[in-house]
């Protein structure tokens, strides 16, 4: 009996201690970033989509770029840091994006 408890505490031991590097070890959210929610119209398939996520995370201070939802006007939610980058810098490469269809063109509009 008197193993069994030894072998307990020090499987409970192991769990806490692991427990405690694991919290040591997580990132807290950056106060510098921001999240954004931009509505684009002129998205006509998903191609479209991964077009313009792929622009906007090129550029210097977007963490992520993902679309949230995809129709006549489709959303993207921008996570990016506001002292590196402006909403406008962001707005302007999606505008500046090529069709799909015709990479020449440059169908996507910002809702604001």
């Amino acid at each position: 009996m008197k193993s069994i408890s030894q072998y307990l505490l020090v499987i409970i031991l192991m769990v806490a201690s692991s427990t405690i590097t694991s919290a040591q070890n997580a990132q807290p959210a950056s106060p510098s970033t921001k999240t954004i929610k931009v509505k684009v119209k002129g998205i006509t398939c998903s191609n479209d989509l991964k077009t313009i996520a792929s622009n906007v995370e090129k550029l210097n201070g977007v963490t992520s770029c993902k679309s949230t939802k995809m129709g006549a006007t489709s959303s993207f939610e921008v996570i990016y840091n506001p002292s590196q980058l402006a909403e406008k810098e962001i707005f302007t490469a999606i505008e500046n994006t090529g069709g799909c269809e015709n990479p020449a063109d440059r169908p996507y509009k910002v809702k604001q």
